[in-house]
């Protein structure tokens, strides 16, 4: 897998978890909230697509990560339904739980053998 590819993964996936921990201490429902949102999942769905392509792990082939991806990409689309149908609370639970996901993919990211720890002198 490309250096390059593996470190635009990583910088959006840091972004994306920067938008959301501004948006989920924001006040919710304004412009700026939704704005945020967006920018958001924008930002997701490049780091769940290009995740897929990332394939360290298993020789080669699909590992548990790909799993948090789908999951991801889940409650990503959940999310949406909800509010779209103005189920607030579970918009919320569903958006909180994807911040989580991505959180601990991070730390995940960090473990040893992993590029992120490698170069982090791991």
């Amino acid at each position: 897998m490309s250096l390059a590819f593996i470190w635009t993964h990583t910088l959006a996936a840091v972004l994306a978890v920067a938008i959301g921990g501004v948006n989920l201490a924001s006040e919710k429902g304004t412009a700026r909230h939704k704005a945020l949102g967006w920018a958001w999942m924008v930002m997701m769905v490049f780091v769940t697509v290009s995740s897929i392509f990332i394939r360290e792990l298993n020789a080669g082939g699909f590992s548990w990560f790909h799993g948090l991806t789908a999951w991801t990409m889940f409650c990503m689309v959940v999310s949406i339904v909800a509010l779209r149908k103005g189920q607030v609370r579970t918009h919320a639970g569903f958006m909180v739980g994807t911040m989580i996901g991505a959180i601990t993919a991070g730390v995940f990211a960090l473990m040893p053998g992993r590029f992120l720890m490698e170069v982090f002198g791991g």
